[in-house]
């Protein structure tokens, strides 16, 4: 279950120290059933009011570094390529990461990582994602929005971590994104304007038969 991600921020205290921080920062929390405009974070709220001015700035970078890959992928690549049903249905995907336009002198304009895996599954009001195996890992909830888009909310889990903190705690820790269906069993997870490395990603998804 993965309720305990979201905050409540009245409920965090200032001053803890030493292991009491860590059970504060992962500790259960209850409260699913709001709307995702009122968990998020105003960093995040902007991010997300700015997904069109991501692609802008995104797209033409990568397809300027690696344009046969982009062309390649014509509907994951679409902005406006969303289609009703956007919820994710529970179980297990394979899930790939494209970051779209570098930030840092590291990164390239595009690049493509391999498949990993990934789980949906059911909290109730709400679905949680969890990108299962890798050294970066988002985990989170996704909350109804539109017929065409959900909003998901979470943290990144780094390295050999066992539990994320819990969101609203370290901004540079904290994901936003969408989720929109593309085809009939296809996903995309986007995330605008992420702390590291880029400025659009892209994460497809595609249930594990």
């Amino acid at each position: 279950m993965m309720k305990w991600m979201l905050p409540v921020a009245a409920a965090l205290a200032l001053g803890l120290t030493g292991c009491s921080v860590y059970r504060e920062a992962t500790s259960p929390m209850p409260s699913t059933n709001v709307r995702w405009q009122r968990v998020a974070t105003s960093a995040d709220r902007d991010r997300m009011r700015d997904w069109r001015k991501a692609w802008d700035e995104a797209l033409p970078l990568a397809r300027k570094a690696d344009a046969r890959a982009v062309a390649a992928e014509p509907l994951l690549f679409d902005p406006d390529r969303a289609l009703p049903d956007a919820a994710l249905p529970q179980g297990n995907y394979r899930c790939r990461t494209f970051k779209l336009g570098g930030r840092g002198t590291a990164m390239r304009d595009f690049t493509a990582y391999p498949w990993f895996d990934c789980r949906v599954a059911d909290e109730g009001e709400v679905k949680s994602l969890h990108k299962i195996t890798g050294s970066q890992r988002p985990t989170g909830l996704i909350f109804p929005d539109e017929a065409t888009r959900q909003v998901f909310l979470g943290t990144l889990v780094l390295g050999d971590e066992t539990a994320p903190l819990r969101y609203g705690l370290d901004a540079d820790r904290d994901m936003i994104g969408y989720v929109e269906r593309i085809a009939a069993k296809r996903w995309r997870l986007v995330f605008p304007k992420p702390r590291f490395e880029s400025v659009l990603d892209v994460v497809e998804l595609v249930p594990t038969p």
